[in-house]
């Protein structure tokens, strides 16, 4: 699957860009029957409807060109918006998200915890400073990135 996505993205990157937008993710997965191909994409703003529209219009007819085709089946494509709750995949998307209210699932405990949400304060070269509510008090924990499997923007609550 990766492979696929390796042979596209440089496509698909330079049209999501030409369109204002940027790619979050993409994703090349079978559930049932069926294939998917999965663009997140989203901009400064926030990505809507007729934005999603016209990227997979445009995609639609530059995948469709591609000699060889990198596809071995029949996929549908679908662009989406990555959602308030948009994973955190990269260290940069991290970086940007520093001030925004995060959710961290750990590979191994941080503080007691398997899992905090707070509000990302800093990101050094080991560490992530987290600003998170306990109760009734404020407290700022240093999280190991190496103990982070999954990041993601959350919503407060």
């Amino acid at each position: 699957m990766s492979a696929i996505i390796e042979k596209v993205k440089p496509i698909i990157d330079p049209l999501v860009e030409e369109m204002g937008c940027f790619i979050v993710d993409i994703e090349y997965v079978k559930e049932g029957k069926d294939w998917f191909l999965r663009i997140y994409a989203d901009k400064e703003g926030g990505i809507d409807l007729n934005d999603c529209a016209a990227i997979s219009e445009k995609l639609s007819e530059s995948l469709d060109q591609i000699h060889p085709d990198p596809f071995p089946d029949a996929y549908f494509l679908e662009v989406s918006s990555p959602g308030a709750e948009r994973p955190l995949k990269t260290e940069a998307d991290i970086q940007a998200a520093v001030g925004e209210y995060v959710h961290f699932d750990y590979y191994f405990p941080q503080h007691g915890e398997k899992q905090h949400e707070g509000t990302l304060l800093e990101v050094n070269d080991e560490h992530y400073l987290l600003e998170v509510r306990i109760k009734t008090a404020t407290r700022k924990l240093e999280i190991e990135k190496k103990a982070v499997s999954k990041a993601r923007l959350a919503i407060k609550f």
